[in-house]
């Protein structure tokens, strides 16, 4: 499969029922799915804090993973249930 292809695939909208499929299922693993609003200088300040290239700045993936990074490192993994 070419690389094209992978993304005209990743890129077909989900049904309704496929979207409260994906929820319910982190809901029953304990997640929450947020919005987060961010202003441009506290984007800035990760950059600052050196967390952020600053290259990446409009690079929502990249905030999107040094936010959970940052979670992850100050209030630990969930532990995982047996």
């Amino acid at each position: 499969m070419s690389k094209r292809a992978v993304l005209a695939e990743s890129t077909i909208p989900l049904t309704a029922a496929e979207r409260m499929r994906q929820s319910r299922k982190r809901r029953r693993n304990g997640l929450h799915c947020l919005q987060v609003l961010l202003h441009e200088t506290e984007i800035d300040g990760l950059v600052a804090k050196g967390h952020l290239r600053s290259e990446q700045r409009g690079n929502s993936k990249a905030v999107k993973d040094v936010l959970d990074g940052f979670v992850i490192r100050e209030l630990g993994l969930p532990e995982q249930e047996s």
